[in-house]
């Protein structure tokens, strides 16, 4: 017995909403379902452990983010003072670079910026980690 079909399949793509929700949300969420739950009903063990699980999962997640974010910034703080008074080249962009030592490194938003004098003598502020192309010694 053939089958029609009732309509047509749409090969458009299909967009998925974001499944992510902060702590915040969850808390609420998890509280909201502990109030209103039916006590004659009470929440069965294994889905309120499974829901503590993932709520503990979700914190040490966040808590492992937070500390790589620290080592990422300290790393390239470490980065930026070990070139002191080495000899680097410098992209300028454009295909253009120099030559110079690095005599100061400051900081902005956590982020190291070099002070390099230039082979001519001129001083170049701001020059970020990754527009360093060679480091010499």
């Amino acid at each position: 017995m053939p089958v029609d079909g009732i309509g047509q399949v749409s090969s458009a793509p299909i967009q998925s909403a974001n499944n992510a929700i902060s702590q915040e949300e969850f808390v609420k969420l998890f509280l909201a379902q502990l109030n209103y739950q039916d006590p004659l009903e009470p929440l069965n063990n294994r889905e309120f452990l499974a829901q503590l699980a993932q709520f503990s999962s979700l914190e040490q997640s966040r808590q492992i983010n937070d500390n790589i974010l620290g080592v990422m910034a300290m790393q390239a703080s470490t980065q930026g003072l070990s070139l002191l008074g080495k000899n680097v080249e410098v992209d300028t962009g454009g295909g253009q670079s120099f030559s110079g030592v690095v005599e100061a490194v400051h900081y902005n938003a956590g982020q190291p910026e070099l002070t390099v004098k230039s082979s001519t003598g001129s001083f170049v502020d701001k020059i970020s980690l990754s527009q360093i192309k060679v480091i010499q010694k």
